[in-house]
Order: structure tokens, then C-alpha cells, then sequence
């Protein structure tokens, strides 16, 4: 077994509950962890044989292009969409924050992680 992760992703994209939000929008980080049986990429040094994590990016990208109401709907769906497309994904972790959220104070971020 072994971990793919892929840290940091940054989007900038309108999501939130708030009207403002979905119009003026903000910065988001993902953080995606994929666990996997890495023995035969091991061996053949094939990207056929493992999980090729740029597509996994390209997952992420396309979820986070989508507006949503809440970080649990995103997070969410972009574990839907790493299980649809790629094949030998044996669990998902996946963590989205909001960078700099309107929560009436200074506050770094706000995350949801979520597995499946």
C-alpha cells in the first residue's frame, strides 16, 4: 500500500452560503491524499499501473470550478469524482478550506476533511 497526496491545490472560486460570496468569491486550498496498492508501479515504472495524479488535479480543478453552498458539498463530490474516474483508489482523504473567511473576525482559514 501507499499514499499518493497532492498538498496545497489553490483555486480561487465562488463558493458560500452568502450572496457576496458567490460574487466576489475567494481563495480555496485542497489537499487530496489517495491510498493505493503501489506494488506493480513499483516494479514496471508504468503509468498505466498506477494512479496518474495529474488527472487527479484535473478532478479537483473541475469541482472546484463548480459553485456550492458549503465545503462538505465540494469535498464531497470531488471524493465522487476520484472514484468514478480512477481506477485502484482504495480510500480518498480529501481536505478543503476557505481561506480568509466573512466570519466577523481575522481567521486564517475554515476546513472540512472528509474520507471515504
Amino acid at each position: 500500500m501507499g499514499l499518493i497526496q497532492i498538498e496545497g491545490m489553490e483555486f480561487y472560486s465562488f463558493h458560500g452560503h452568502y450572496k457576496e460570496e458567490q460574487i466576489v468569491g475567494n481563495r480555496f486550498l485542497v489537499d487530496l491524499t489517495i491510498e493505493t496498492d503501489m506494488s506493480k508501479p513499483m516494479e514496471s515504472d508504468n503509468l498505466k499501473d498506477a494512479i496518474n495524479y495529474q488527472r487527479a488535479y484535473e478532478l479537483v480543478k473541475m469541482q472546484m470550478e463548480q459553485k456550492s453552498h458549503l465545503l462538505e458539498h465540494i469535498a464531497g463530490r470531488i471524493l465522487d469524482s476520484i472514484y468514478a474516474e480512477l481506477e485502484g483508489v482504495i480510500k480518498v482523504t480529501v481536505k478543503v478550506s476557505k481561506m480568509n473567511p466573512p466570519m466577523g473576525g481575522k481567521i486564517q482559514s475554515v476546513s472540512v476533511v472528509v474520507s471515504r
